[in-house]
């Protein structure tokens, strides 16, 4: 539990979310991955994933440890004006830069989408099943099982919270687009009984453009979901912890992938740790 003096209590108006919020913003400030810390404490990084989510308390010598490597007191971190950049670490600035660029808000590379797009199409177009739901989710799972390996984006796509799963921005202009210029063929059916809009691709995608990397990603997101229905691939995208912290209407934030947990994580922690 929090080791709060009666005074402190009194003056504390932050809650426990709030707080896991901070430690996560120090964390990354310290350019700290999940995994460093978690070893630095002698937790689990479930369990610092927990203290992040505000799920979980500090005993008295956890918090000790965690504001001796985050270089914060209690008043601090308790503060009604906290601000993380109250908090700074010459010796990590070249680090912290690299760390800065990470967690930068996501710009759409359209000559990469587009390319990511075309690559899952020649793999999947042919299936009844994929239609524009099954495609949105696709890309989705590509772009942010990508981003928990690597730490980097794929396309650079926003995507945004909707009723039936997470949608890229933009993504109809970019469709109507690529239909006008002859690269997609846009065909409307019927799958059990209901409308459906598929896409057909008339060109081939670039694989100059795909890193290996990229392209492996991408394949292990078509041979798990592809042949899933578009309810399927929807329910399973309602649970994925990106989803499911953000709040409707809104942006996803990719970093939210660094909280998953299994099925969900595609990258294996366990080996990192050891």
């Amino acid at each position: 539990m929090w080791r709060l003096d009666k005074e402190q209590k009194m003056n504390t108006t932050v809650t426990q979310q709030e707080i896991g919020k901070r430690i996560a913003a120090l964390r990354k400030r310290k350019a700290l991955s999940q995994e460093d810390l978690a070893k630095l404490l002698n937790i689990s990084r479930p369990s610092l994933t927990q203290i992040e989510l505000g799920n979980r308390n500090l005993d008295a010598f956890e918090f000790r440890q965690l504001s001796l490597v985050l270089g914060f007191s209690m008043d601090a971190l308790m503060a009604p004006d906290f601000s993380v950049y109250d908090f700074s670490d010459p010796d990590n600035l070249e680090k912290g830069s690299v760390l800065e660029e990470r967690i930068s808000a996501p710009v759409l590379h359209e000559n990469k989408f587009k390319n990511v797009l075309l690559y899952i199409l020649e793999k999947c177009a042919g299936k009844p099943n994929v239609g524009e739901t099954v495609l949105n989710k696709l890309l989705y799972f590509s772009d942010f099982n990508y981003y928990e390996v690597y730490e980097e984006h794929l396309t650079g796509a926003v995507y945004r919270k909707l009723p039936y799963g997470p949608v890229p921005q933009n993504m109809d202009s970019v469709l109507d687009q690529m239909v006008r210029k002859g690269e997609l063929k846009r065909v409307k059916t019927n799958y059990y009984g209901l409308p459906q809009t598929r896409y057909i691709p008339l060109i081939k995608s670039n694989l100059t453009q795909l890193r290996a990397s990229e392209k492996e990603v991408i394949d292990r997101v078509i041979d798990q979901m592809s042949d899933w229905s578009g309810t399927a691939i929807s329910n399973y995208s309602h649970k994925d912890m990106p989803w499911l912290a953000s709040k409707e209407g809104e942006y996803i934030d990719y970093e939210l992938v660094f909280y998953r947990e299994i099925p969900y994580s595609v990258r294996n922690y366990k080996e990192e740790d050891e």
